[in-house]
């Protein structure tokens, strides 16, 4: 691509997309469109698409990047008699950013998530942080019989979030976890490569890193790099390692979370390399959170995986935050590491 404003513009619509784990054919279907037609490309029986890309020598090792399509989301369980849609979550979603939020049906149909309305509830009511089940999606339906005209028992429906840049260099969206990542991959299989190398754009990454393992065991990869996004903490109450990564430090390099234990000579290689471009790097100061890694590094006999990742605050949320210059740091590390990787 020719410069970052192009690669944003690429992220923003990816954003836009709604691709719930289990639902991400229109992500798939739009990535698709954006492959060079010189890649070989195909799609595996649980909807992971696998790109090919040729480069300007064979490599010693197989190389394989990985992010993940789908976001997290909401199924319909249940139609209630008043109209009211009953729903779990599907990924990880806390009750505190669902209440009282937007969301959309790939039919079109809009909703807003709902409760028991505050001067209903009793003093102890107040104090608690409502559940999952004790919600429900108002669709504006009088009763059952009209709201199955427009929804069944397991549709999804998505966060109805914008994309947004603000303030100094940032930008928000909804489902930049991991959009950002299928952007970065999609840059990289635009340009010409030093080594072969093979993408995979994964699925079901928010409900227990499903689509990655069938992934690595139709690639076949002697290392991976999974490109991801993190958790950033850097907000009021968050103190010292608390915080666990900061936006405005650059990319993320991976050393442990509570599915994987790094390839720890990859991890000192990512660091290193972004030094010796002068790419602001960091890593994570707490053991947490998760991510394709932790099912890659365990198939076919193990794979030597690295993880770079951009920091990002209100990750499952309608709008998360991250920084322009994190996300070209990370993309920057990324396509430093090929001709490395390739000959290590």
């Amino acid at each position: 691509m020719s410069d970052m404003r192009e690669f944003f513009a690429l992220t923003g619509k990816l954003s836009k997309l709604c691709g719930t784990s289990g639902d991400e054919t229109d992500v798939r279907e739009f990535i698709k469109q954006h492959i060079p037609a010189d890649c070989t490309v195909s799609t595996d029986s649980i909807g992971d698409l696998i790109v090919f890309r040729k480069g300007a020598a064979e490599p010693k090792n197989r190389v394989m990047y990985a992010a993940h399509m789908d976001e997290v989301g909401f199924i319909v369980t249940h139609i209630s008699d008043d109209g009211r849609l009953k729903f779990e979550a599907v990924g990880g979603i806390s009750p505190a950013v669902v209440f009282g939020r937007r969301v959309v049906f790939r039919s079109g149909v809009t909703g807003v998530i709902a409760a028991k309305a505050l001067h209903h509830m009793n003093s102890d009511e107040r104090e608690k942080q409502p559940k999952i089940s004790d919600l429900a999606i108002d669709i504006g339906a009088e009763n059952a019989e009209e709201a199955k005209k427009y929804v069944r028992e397991g549709d999804y429906c998505y966060f109805a979030g914008s994309y947004e840049e603000f303030g100094d260099g940032f930008i928000k969206g909804k489902a930049l976890d991991d959009r950002a990542g299928c952007a970065m991959l999609l840059t990289l299989l635009n340009e010409k490569l030093p080594y072969d190398a093979w993408f995979v754009f994964t699925v079901q990454e928010e409900i227990g890193t499903r689509g990655a393992a069938c992934a690595a065991y139709n690639v076949r990869p002697d290392i991976a790099v999974v490109l991801e996004t993190t958790t950033a903490c850097d907000i009021a109450g968050s103190e010292n390692e608390k915080r666990v990564c900061e936006l405005g430090n650059g990319v993320v390099v991976s050393f442990m979370d509570r599915s994987t234990i790094y390839d720890r000579e990859l991890y000192r290689l990512g660091r290193d390399t972004a030094d010796e471009l002068g790419i602001k790097n960091q890593t994570k100061t707490l053991i947490a959170g998760g991510n394709d890694s932790g099912a890659i590094h365990k198939a076919i006999g193990g794979v030597r995986t690295m993880a770079l990742s951009v920091p990002t605050r209100y990750l499952h949320s309608p709008a998360c935050v991250m920084k322009a210059e994190d996300v070209e740091a990370t993309l920057n590390t990324a396509r430093a590491v090929l001709p490395k990787l390739a000959v290590l």
